[in-house]
């Protein structure tokens, strides 16, 4: 598993199965907080991470979206400590249990167990409450409850699938398992709500102020302000 130190307080653990794929670690005060739990081969590494190269508690998990190359850890960390916490938004959570097939499913798939994932905190207006140093915005479109979280003391936003990027460059989300891509294009708005000095995805490498090309890639995409979403093929 590479590890890459992306800013103060966030660092970057990936492996490489076909595409690359992300998790990231956030320290906090009191421990780290783990963004995305990857594959479930990562288990060992995300352990050792903390546990020798940081010498901090796993605190707590927060899920961008429930598919199963996000979740595939959760199951032996939460064995290895029982006292860690697993979050995704409200919305999500049905279709990652199996309750719901997921949009463009035919059927339902179990993810992780019942109860296993609590319900992201949300705030007396409906947004959702920040978790520990992150800030936690509904981005919905890869899938309905997709979350991305923005460390915002490090300008650094983590976005799990709401794109993936290549050479520096955002790129949309992987079609193929992207529940409405039109959705996802407007969710992208929260870069430019943000302004984040840089993005870390999912499938791909970091992408430095990122609003700068927001113009661009949403009218890759026909995306037009205030002209709503007519997608090309």
């Amino acid at each position: 598993m590479k590890v890459e130190r992306i800013s103060e307080h966030v660092w970057s653990l990936s492996t490489w199965v076909i595409i690359p794929i992300h998790v990231w670690a956030v320290v906090e005060k009191d421990g780290i907080t783990l963004v995305d739990a990857g594959i479930s081969t990562m288990t060992k590494g995300i352990a050792a991470f903390a546990e020798k190269r940081l010498g901090l508690p796993l605190r707590r998990i927060v899920l961008t979206h429930g598919h199963a190359d996000h979740i595939g850890a959760v199951k032996k960390l939460v064995e290895r400590y029982p006292d860690v916490a697993v979050y995704a938004h409200e919305i999500e959570i049905p279709y990652m249990e199996g309750r719901l097939p997921y949009p463009r499913r035919k059927k339902p798939q179990q993810f992780v167990a019942p109860g296993l994932a609590k319900p992201l905190p949300m705030e007396a207006d409906g947004t959702v409450a920040r978790v520990g140093g992150l800030s936690a915005h509904l981005t919905p479109g890869h899938s309905p409850g997709h979350v991305v979280y923005f460390h915002e003391a490090d300008g650094v936003l983590l976005a799990g699938d709401l794109f993936t990027s290549k050479g520096g460059r955002l790129r949309k989300p992987m079609p193929m398992f992207t529940a409405d891509m039109a959705e996802a294009v407007r969710s992208s708005e929260i870069v430019r709500k943000l302004l984040p000095s840089r993005l870390e995805v999912c499938h791909g490498g970091s992408v430095p102020n990122p609003a700068d090309q927001l113009d661009a890639y949403q009218r890759s995409l026909g995306f037009a302000a205030g002209g709503g979403v007519s997608l090309q093929h």
